[in-house]
């Protein structure tokens, strides 16, 4: 299996959190289920060879670029064959920065590139699958987004959003609507509607997804701690709210997802805590 992943040009620190491939063949017959689950991140796939299967609620339809806005809900990955994928893992803010539309309106959608971008596809495509190289597809991609970003009132507000987001790292998800508000300068109700424009799902649902996905990272760091010391730890208010937040967000108990999936937090990766 190869897999890389990199940082962005500093130029594009604020948009893209990191680029990625992974190019794998399984056996004949040999199949691989992954679980994907909410992870307050966006992202653009670009898939060659076996494109994979999916199911679960609301599973998206499949295509060769997709691009995926803030998920709250899970579905499971089927892979088959020859996998071979080049990804741009976005800032939770970073697509905000590329559309004219808010990024609440791809809230809980994987939808065609082709969509969104009909004028650039088929040539951003092209170059990709040329490419070849994981640099060479990356030199494609950031030549494509920096055409794209966009200079408009959302700049003024990526400022805005920018702190939140520093805010909510720091709290691992702890801390207040109102407390995010009063930072930003905004009525409840106007920050409300920032935030949701920029970052593709509400103030309070991100927060749940930061505090599950910190509950993950918390895990993989002390892998012999107890589920009740976890809740605690982690901000919830005892195990039985930890429980129901893995069950709405993962389809699995905290006991399951930790037996089944590997301990492994795509937010809090290369997070400075």
């Amino acid at each position: 299996m190869n897999y890389q992943l990199t940082r962005p040009s500093p130029s594009l620190s604020d948009v893209v959190r990191h680029y990625w491939m992974l190019d794998n063949c399984l056996p004949q017959g040999v199949e691989h289920v992954q679980r994907i689950v909410p992870n307050g991140l966006t992202e653009l796939v670009f898939y060659h060879g076996t494109r994979p299967q999916i199911s679960g609620p609301n599973a998206p339809a499949m295509d060769s670029g997709m691009i995926s806005g803030q998920m709250q809900h899970y579905y499971d990955l089927k892979v088959t064959g020859h996998l071979s994928l080049f990804a741009v893992t976005f800032q939770p803010q970073g697509l905000s920065r590329l559309l004219n539309i808010p990024v609440s309106e791809l809230h809980n959608l994987s939808i065609p590139l082709r969509f969104l971008f009909r004028d650039f596809y088929a040539s951003l495509e092209d170059q990709i699958h040329d490419a070849i190289t994981f640099k060479g597809r990356i030199q494609c991609v950031e030549n494509f987004l920096m055409k794209r970003i966009s200079e408009s009132s959302m700049r003024y507000n990526s400022e805005r959003i920018n702190g939140s987001l520093r805010l909510i790292n720091q709290s691992k998800g702890l801390i207040s609507i109102e407390t995010l508000a009063s930072a930003a300068c905004c009525s409840r109700r106007q920050y409300e509607r920032i935030f949701t424009e920029s970052i593709g799902t509400s103030p309070a649902r991100f927060l749940r997804t930061v505090r599950f996905q910190w509950a993950i990272h918390a895990r993989s760091r002390q892998p012999e701690s107890t589920l009740t010391s976890l809740a605690y730890d982690c901000g919830f208010a005892d195990q039985s709210h930890m429980c129901n937040e893995f069950v709405r967000l993962s389809g699995m108990t905290p006991g399951q997802f930790f037996g089944e999936c590997e301990p492994f937090s795509d937010y809090f990766q290369g997070i400075d805590h």
